[in-house]
């Protein structure tokens, strides 16, 4: 691998054949089955829950009752390197301890059905941490003195109000001014690009083809670009649109494999890697139900992404992606055929075709917090899985008269920026005592079998959705 972006991006490189994520996007060689695989990313950064590390106090007015709340700053460690701050989206989820995140789109959250998301986005932009001279921000809100606390909670009292329609309430005074200030003033800002995907991550050909092209979108200034193990026994190459080998690319350059005529029937992969900062207002969601977030800041952090292609001699050809709709309440499967016949596949009891030279995208309907695994086969050993959890309402947004969760942390009350770390009479804890048994439930029902398995999973307070 060639080095990105100064001398960190190519310590954090050198770690992406050892990650997870390569496993995580790899398509099965043929005749392997992908069933137990984790559901491949889009791309962009993964990380994990690190908890409220500057917050403050906030009361939550619902049904006639009053909850105090932390509010403020998450941080989050970022695999193979960086870290993160984010505000949540989701007030009335409780997180899971040391969860698992991926950066997504707008699309694949319960941003997608929120007029108000490009506000959300501008208050990221106009508040603390984006804007750290406190003097400076207090008096362009006119709040008086804020610390980095006070900050922190009143920006988030403000998010709140747009990602849940909240009514809150921010406990310091300058903290409840700078969160009405920044609702006032909120204007509807564009959805930031993401920090590294490929598009689109699956394509297929016939050996002897360059399969592609795959383009490259990222902010960084380049990524770094290696085949998957298989591709070297198979003869298999990335090159550019010339048939040039290349290790990188910039935002907007195309990937092709290089697939030798006379391959035997395959598939192989490909990963980009680059170290960057993720775009402010990227959205944060995970696969075990916990509460979404909102990107705030970055350090230099590594992103990936990963492509697949699948080619054979003669016959269908199929290419299988997927990704979550929640303005359709769905998981859209794209299938593209570029064999020389038809390519059928079942999806949820139903048959469908996609002749030769065509693509087809099938919504299929899934329920907020359902389990979902869809497993699409075809032909000469082609397989593909897809897993996990819908997630795309902040339990308020159904209508649903849910209590707000106790506190959006996965642990004690504790900030890192002084003051009382006691949490004073902050409610327990978000963290659902009962999480761990049914995420356990979640595991084993999911990997029954093949095909589509359901099952609810209801978010802590909701009773009867």
């Amino acid at each position: 691998m060639i080095s990105v972006r100064r001398r960190g991006a190519a310590r954090l490189a050198a770690a992406v054949l050892a990650s997870g994520l390569v496993a995580a996007g790899a398509m099965a060689t043929a005749g392997t089955a992908a069933a137990d695989d984790a559901p491949p990313s889009r791309g962009g950064a993964t990380a994990t829950l690190g908890g409220l590390k500057t917050f403050d106090k906030a009361v939550i007015h619902d049904n006639g009752k009053d909850q105090q709340v932390g509010a403020g700053l998450f941080e989050m460690s970022v695999d193979n390197g960086g870290s993160i701050q984010t505000y949540c989206i989701d007030l009335h989820n409780p997180t899971q301890s040391k969860a698992k995140y991926e950066e997504k789109s707008w699309a694949e959250t319960s941003l997608a059905n929120n007029p108000n998301a490009g506000k959300i986005n501008w208050v990221l932009q106009n508040s603390y941490p984006q804007v750290n001279d406190l003097g400076a921000l207090a008096k362009t809100a006119g709040t008086g003195p804020l610390t980095e606390k006070t900050a922190a909670a009143g920006t988030q009292v403000a998010i709140w109000r747009f990602s849940d329609n909240a009514k809150v309430d921010a406990a310091d005074p300058q903290a409840e001014k700078l969160a009405d200030y920044l609702e006032k003033n909120a204007q509807n800002l564009q959805e930031p690009k993401a920090s590294l995907s490929l598009d689109p991550p699956a394509v297929s050909g016939k050996a002897g083809e360059r399969l592609g092209p795959v383009k490259v979108h990222t902010n960084a200034d380049s990524v770094t670009l290696a085949p998957g193990s298989e591709s070297a026994g198979g003869g298999v190459k990335l090159v550019d649109k010339s048939g040039k080998t290349i290790t990188s690319a910039a935002d907007g350059g195309e990937v092709y494999f290089d697939v030798p005529k006379g391959a035997s029937d395959g598939s192989a992969t490909l990963t980009a890697q680059a170290a960057t900062k993720v775009p402010v207002g990227r959205a944060f969601a995970s696969a075990t139900k916990s509460q979404t977030q909102i990107l705030a800041g970055s350090s230099e952090s590594t992103v990936s992404a990963t492509a697949t292609a699948n080619w054979a001699k003669k016959g269908a050809v199929p290419a299988v992606s997927a990704e979550k709709d929640c303005a359709k309440g769905g998981v859209d499967i794209t299938a593209t055929n570029k064999g020389d016949e038809a390519f059928t596949f079942e999806l949820l009891g139903q048959k469908y075709t996609v002749e030769a030279g065509q693509s087809k995208t099938v919504t299929a309907p899934v329920k907020e917090d359902q389990s979902y695994k869809f497993t699409i086969s075809g032909p000469n050993g082609f397989e593909k899985t897809f897993s996990g959890v819908l997630d795309c309402k902040t339990s308020s947004s159904g209508g649903s008269s849910d209590t707000p969760s106790s506190q959006p942390s996965p642990a004690s009350a504790g900030g890192s920026t002084g003051g009382d770390t006691s949490g004073g009479d902050l409610a327990e804890t978000g963290s659902s005592s009962n999480t761990p048994m049914i995420a356990g439930i979640a595991v084993a029902l999911v990997v029954v079998g093949g095909g589509a398995i359901f099952f609810v999973r209801k978010k802590k307070a909701t009773a009867g959705e």
